[in-house]
Order: structure tokens, then C-alpha cells, then sequence
């Protein structure tokens, strides 16, 4: 999305329309169905119920696809050893949570301080990254369930079937692993080579979609590397298979980083260029190995060079079927050892003011939904509880936005619910009834968060309705206990915090551009001029790009966060999209430099390097102390001359810091 979007969205709305942030949370996502999971659900949500029913057990039954349910919603990963930890490990912290809430069930006020506390756990771990967060979510959400419903006796029955439910879907997952267990990364891998493909035919025209492709490279060259680097860390020894792949992303990286210097020449590449890239994609997708000689036409100038060594030489090594295993370096950095991450995530944990104000303040609304409903008479009081956390996710995009969604989600699938509960008869039609149902989560989960909801909702009130023998008494307390849910967050997890008012682009970003500047002096600083040190300059200004990189992704996905915000949330960080554009530009550039000075061009002096990292820092302080774009304060540094290869960068610069304020 561009700044001209964003403008022209907000001048051409009717007055009566709906607000922009209500209709992008309502618009359906393009992402593509996931028809594999959503086989998977309808055979894992169901089948418990079928085996409940031919054993006389049907409430049984019910509690293991809830236990289902949490697996299904958390298969989100693509490596298979990935997709244990996202499904097993959740599972783990769920069982563990229904059996606190079991324990407290029917125990009024002690059952308020101890999952209010299970609120503060729970939010805290789930800074710690994606597994952790969906492992916090569960935690929470079962010891709702378990402290809100009667749960069979002995206590360990509910962990125990909540447990089989969600590995019952794992079970399921694996059994394409003999079949594919490398295929994710190998296609991650491909994907990386066709994404810059993409890019060099944008390479040299209009600057928005050449921009838009340069996302998607870092968004796959990202996914990649952590796919490949994840699973080699787990993996005792040399693996070939890892390291060709491991090979073959690192000599992606030269193309990736010529890639700016051909766009800032101003001129589309010859056509064979990405068309040898495609062909090198569909190489690594196939496992093809042997001889390939790409045909390249007679390269023009630093930039045209660059690629097509980098290119060659990218040839050579995707088809070479047994790379040197000692002589391929995890040049972007390696993982860590799981233990050493682990003590270090915790640590970060509880050191992170950002983790505690989070896990205070769905602490907060939890211990308020608690307490109402041991106050307030509220049938199913539980769903209450359940819908604060679900709302309440930072990292599931805005509280505001997502509380609104929810209702509307919820509404709409409670129309399916009713005429459900309704129309079909208890017993065996629910299993039908419920593949068709299950089967829906995952498909429309991958269109948004009101989609998801919509699609949960039916589910969740069929099964509480075997445990509960409700019928259609069960649809008016869902709507009003979802409502007051989502007031609760409203008010106390959102308008509350200071935070929820302002966005968190500007810090980020001053971050970002730090880092810009440490890239810059790692680009053209002083190395030892030895094999060893040109070796260890390159990889440290490698792993320098990548970070940048991701953080500017992380920057974006914020931007989008932020604008689902109402008013004045929203407008706030639309101001920011210009300098978010500038400083991706800016790291293009250096980038280019980098490039043309390894094919020719003349490396800066070192007064030069000095003001565009002295300007750089002068930037972050601007935006580090405004909560809009400031335009720059004081003198301008002198730039580079116009014959330097560091005028790109300092112009771009000039631009990021001659940003004028937004109207307020």
C-alpha cells in the first residue's frame, strides 16, 4: 500500500460509508485455501465425536475435539519439525491449564486470583515468539474452560482427552512426512529463487512495484533461511541435503543484494535474466543436479556485472550435487542451540517492560470478567473470560479492531449455530454435521480474523451443547457473554493504556535507522585486507542487511496494525508511510553501493562514509523524539560529490530528512 492509496481512499469515501478500518478488517484476505488442513480438520474434529458416540461416551468425545480444535487452529507451519513444536508443545500448556482451572472449579473468589495470575503467565510468555504465544493462548483459554464447566472426574480425565484431541491432529499431520519430510523447505527454497525472478523484471521501472516485490524476496528469504537454519540446528551432524539447500540460499544472497544497484541504473535487465532464475527455481524445486550453463547476454556496466557473476556462479552450485560439507558457512547466522534460546527468550521475558505491561493488562480484564460474573449472575459466565483472550492478542493484529470483529464474527456465526442447534437431531447426524463445520475453520481463517471467529463459533457451541444439553438455549448467553467480553477489553485492555493512542512505527523505525547507519559503516568501514578479514567483513555486513530487512518488515506489518486502529490512530500512522518508504530506500542504496564497489567503482573516502552515518543517526533522533515525521532540524551535512558511489544514499537521505510534518 502506498502513501497515494492511503489518500486517495480516505478522499473518495461517502460520508455515510462505514469507516476504512471496519471494511479492511471485513474484507476477505486473497490468501489461498489450505485445502490439506482443511481435510485434516473435518477427519480430526469428527472422528472423536464418532468414536464417543459408538462407546457410549459422547461428552468424552466432545472434550477430545476440543482438544482438536486447539491443534487445528495452531497447524500454521510449514517444516514438519516445526509443526510438532506449534502443535505439541500448545498442547502441553493446555493440559496444564484445564487441569488449574479443574482444580479451582466451583471455588468462587480463589478461582478469580488464580486465573488472574494464570492471565499474568500466560500474557507474559507469549512475547517470547509464536509458539510460546499460541502455548500462553491455550494456557489461559482451558483453565477458563476447566474453572467454567464441570469437567469429568478425576481431575486428570479433561487434561488427558483435551491432550489425545490435539494430538490427534499432529498424528494427522505427520502422515505426510515419509512422503515430504524436505518438501517445505526445499519449496521455501524455490519460492526465494522465483520471488527474484519477480524482482528483476521490475528492476529499472516504476519504483512501487519493484517495491512491492522486494518485500515478498525478504519475506521468503526470511522464511527460507529459518526454515533450512531451524531444522539444521536440530539435526546431530552433516546433513547434504541441508547443505545444498543451505548453498543454495547463500548464493542467492549476491543476486538479491545486485539487485538495487540494477534498479538505480534506471533500465529494465534483458529478459534472460530472470528467465535463467526461474530456471534455477524450478532446479532446486525439482533436485535437479548436473551441468547448466545459463544464457546470459554480454553484461554493460557495475551493476549488469555483479549479476551476471552472481548468476554463474548461482548456476554452479544449485546443480552441483554434493556441495563441500565443510565449506558452506551459515553466513546469515546460525541458530542457537534450543537450551541457550530458551534461557535467553525467558530472560528477555522478564526483563521486558513491554511483556509485563501486556501481561498486566490481560491480567486485568481477565480478573474484571472473573469477578463480574461471580458478582453478576451470567449464564455460560466462561465465554466471557474466553472472549477477552481471544481479543485481547497483540500480536494478532489491533485490540480495537479485533473486539469489533469478533462481535460481528460471533453474530454471524451464531445464524449458523441457531440453525444448526435448531434443525439437527443429537447424535450421530453431528458427526456430518461437524465435519462440514471443522472444515470450514481453517478456510476461513485464512481469509481474517471475523471469518475465523464466524467459523469457530458454531463449532464451540455444538460441542458445549453435548456437554451441556442446551440446544438452542445456548445461542442468547453466547452473543451477550461474547459482548461483555469485548466491552471489558474495550475499556480496560484498550482505553486504559496510553499505548493503544499512539503508534509504535516511529520507535521501531528510529531503530531501523540505526541499524542503517551501523550498516553503512560495515559496508565501506575499515577491514583487515586478508582473506580472514574480507571473509568476516562480509558476513558481518550480511547479517547487518538481513536485520534491516526484517525490521523493516517488522515496521510494515505494524503500519498495517496501526491503520486498522480507528481515529486518531490510524491517520497518525499513515503519516508515517513516506520516511517508512525512505529508509527502505535508503538501505537500497547502500546496498547498490556495496555492489558497484565490488565491481569497479571507487570505494568512498572515509569522511564521506562519516556524514551519511553522522546523517543517519541525526534522522533516528528526529523521529525518535516526534510522534510524526519531523522535517530536519539544523544544518544539513554536505554530501558526497555527484561522481561518488555514496550520492544515492546521501540523496535519499536528503529526502528522508526533508519530509515536511503532516497536518495535524
Amino acid at each position: 500500500m502506498g502513501s497515494e492509496q492511503i489518500r486517495s481512499g480516505r478522499a473518495g469515501q461517502h460520508p455515510l460509508a462505514p469507516p476504512e478500518w471496519l471494511l479492511k478488517g471485513l474484507r476477505p484476505s486473497a490468501a489461498p485455501i489450505p485445502w490439506a488442513a482443511v481435510a485434516r480438520a473435518g477427519v480430526a474434529m469428527a472422528a472423536p465425536l464418532a468414536a464417543g458416540f459408538a462407546v457410549g461416551e459422547p461428552e468424552y468425545g466432545a472434550l477430545v475435539s476440543m482438544g482438536a480444535l486447539s491443534g487445528v487452529i495452531g497447524d500454521t507451519a510449514d517444516a514438519y519439525r516445526m509443526r510438532v513444536l506449534n502443535i505439541a508443545v500448545p498442547q502441553l500448556f493446555g493440559a496444564v491449564g484445564v487441569a488449574v482451572g479443574t482444580l479451582v472449579f466451583g471455588h468462587g473468589w480463589l478461582a478469580v486470583g488464580v486465573l488472574t495470575l494464570v492471565a499474568l503467565i500466560s500474557g507474559m510468555i507469549s512475547s517470547i515468539g509464536t509458539v510460546a504465544s499460541v502455548s500462553g493462548l491455550l494456557l489461559l483459554l482451558n483453565a477458563v474452560v476447566g474453572a467454567g464447566l464441570p469437567m469429568p472426574e478425576p481431575w486428570w480425565t479433561a487434561p488427558l482427552l483435551l491432550s489425545a484431541g490435539g494430538l490427534f491432529v499432529l498424528l494427522l499431520t505427520l502422515l505426510g512426512w515419509p512422503l515430504r519430510g524436505r518438501g517445505p523447505e526445499r519449496a521455501a527454497v524455490g519460492a526465494t529463487y522465483r520471488a527474484l525472478a519477480d524482482l528483476l523484471e521490475t528492476a529499472g521501472g516504476p519504483g512501487h512495484a519493484y517495491d512491492e516485490r522486494r518485500q515478498k524476496v525478504t519475506h521468503t528469504l526470511d522464511q527460507a533461511y529459518d526454515l533450512v537454519l531451524g531444522r539444521r540446528a536440530r539435526v546431530h551432524g552433516r546433513s547434504t541435503s541441508l547443505v545444498r539447500m543451505l548453498a543454495q540460499l547463500n548464493v542467492v544472497i549476491p543476486l538479491v543484494e545486485a539487485a538495487p544497484a540494477a534498479h538505480l541504473r534506471g533500465r529494465p535487465l534483458p529478459p534472460q535474466i530472470p528467465a535463467a532464475v526461474r530456471e534455477l527455481a524450478a532446479a532446486v524445486e525439482e533436485g535437479r543436479t548436473g551441468t547448466f550453463v545459463p544464457d546470459l547476454p554480454e553484461p554493460h556496466g557495475q551493476s549488469e556485472r555483479a549479476i551476471d557473476a552472481a548468476l554463474r556462479h548461482a548456476a554452479t552450485i544449485v546443480h552441483l550435487p554434493e556441495p563441500d560439507l565443510n565449506n558452506v558457512d551459515d553466513r546469515l547466522g546460525r541458530p542457537a542451540a534450543l537450551g541457550v534460546r530458551a534461557r535467553r527468550a525467558v530472560r528477555d521475558m522478564m526483563l521486558s517492560g513491554a511483556s509485563w505491561r501486556y501481561g498486566l493488562r490481560l491480567a486485568l480484564c481477565i480478573g474484571l470478567a472473573q469477578a463480574l460474573v461471580s458478582v453478576v449472575e451470567i449464564e455460560r459466565s466462561y465465554w466471557v473470560a474466553l472472549t477477552v483472550t481471544f481479543v485481547l492478542k497483540p500480536d494478532f493484529g489491533s485490540v480495537f479492531s479485533r473486539a469489533v470483529m469478533r462481535a460481528l464474527g460471533t453474530a454471524g456465526g451464531l445464524v449458523v449455530a441457531a440453525a444448526v442447534l435448531a434443525e439437527v437431531p443429537r447424535g450421530w447426524w453431528d458427526v456430518p454435521v461437524m465435519v462440514v463445520l471443522a472444515a470450514l475453520i481453517p478456510a476461513f481463517s485464512a481469509k481474517g480474523y471475523a471469518f475465523q471467529t464466524a467459523a469457530i463459533t458454531p463449532v464451540i457451541l455444538l460441542l458445549s451443547d453435548m456437554l451441556n444439553h442446551q440446544g438452542f438455549d445456548l445461542i442468547r448467553p453466547r452473543l451477550l457473554d461474547s459482548l461483555i467480553g469485548c466491552a471489558i477489553t474495550l475499556l480496560a485492555g484498550y482505553l486504559l493504556w496510553p499505548e493503544s493512542w499512539h503508534t509504535r512505527i516511529g520507535d521501531r523505525l528510529a531503530d531501523t535507522v540505526d541499524d542503517a547507519a551501523r550498516y553503512v559503516e560495515r559496508a565501506f568501514g575499515p577491514y583487515e585486507d586478508t582473506e580472514a578479514g574480507l571473509s568476516a567483513a562480509r558476513t558481518a555486513r550480511l547479517q547487518a542487511r538481513r536485520r534491516i530487512y526484517r525490521e523493516l518488515s517488522g515496521v510494515r506489518s505494524e503500519f498495517q496494525r496501526a491503520l486498522t486502529e480507528p481515529p486518531p490512530a490510524g491517520a497518525r500512522a499513515a503519516a508515517w508511510w513516506p520516511l517508512v518508504v525512505a529508509v527502505e530506500r535508503i538501505v537500497d542504496a547502500t546496498t547498490a553501493a556495496r555492489v558497484r564497489v565490488n565491481h569497479g567503482a571507487e570505494h568512498p573516502r572515509p569522511e564521506e562514509v562519516a556524514a551519511v552515518t553522522a546523517g543517519l543517526r541525526a534522522l533516528a533522533e528526529d523521529v525518535r523524539t516526534s510522534r510524526v515525521p519531523l522535517r530536519a532540524r539544523g544544518r544539513q551535512l554536505a554530501g558526497p560529490p555527484e561522481t561518488s558511489v555514496l550520492s544515492p544514499v546521501h540523496q535519499e537521505l536528503a529526502a528522508a530528512r526533508g519530509i515536511a510534518t503532516p497536518a495535524p
